[in-house]
């Protein structure tokens, strides 16, 4: 089912705590860019249809990526592309995106979006799996 854009940027913005939807949306925007860049096929296009049209556009069009990030350098990414954030506070907008993502996508789509990504990345979308 796809969620409403309002109902999606809702979650973002309690999750990281933000004092606007601006600040939830623009997350939201910067993330799912460089989250479609690590993701293929069929993966890819099952999760855009699970999100609001406009941030299943920016998944489906991502920015450009050699080769899928781990978690660490992916959190770098993000810090560089967020004026002002540190390492620290892009972690925390990460995970407040990636963890309603994984909402959206449920447990069955999440363990398929997970198999294309390194290791690390259940933590960032908020769902540690077992070791």
């Amino acid at each position: 089912m796809t969620l409403r854009r309002e109902v999606f940027l809702d979650r973002v913005k309690e999750r990281g705590e933000y004092g606007t939807v601006e600040e939830a949306e623009r997350a939201a925007r910067l993330v799912l860019a460089l989250l479609g860049a690590h993701l293929v096929g069929e993966v890819r296009a099952r999760l855009a249809a699970r999100l609001p049209e406009e941030f299943a556009l920016i998944l489906l069009n991502p920015l450009q990526s050699a080769e899928p990030l781990p978690p660490e350098p992916f959190v770098r990414a993000a810090a560089a592309w967020i004026e002002g954030a540190t390492e620290q506070t892009a972690a925390w907008d990460v995970s407040a995106v990636l963890s309603t993502v994984a909402d959206s996508a449920g447990g069955d789509l999440l363990g398929q979006i997970l198999l294309q990504l390194p290791v690390g990345y259940d933590l960032l979308f908020g769902r540690p799996r077992p070791t």
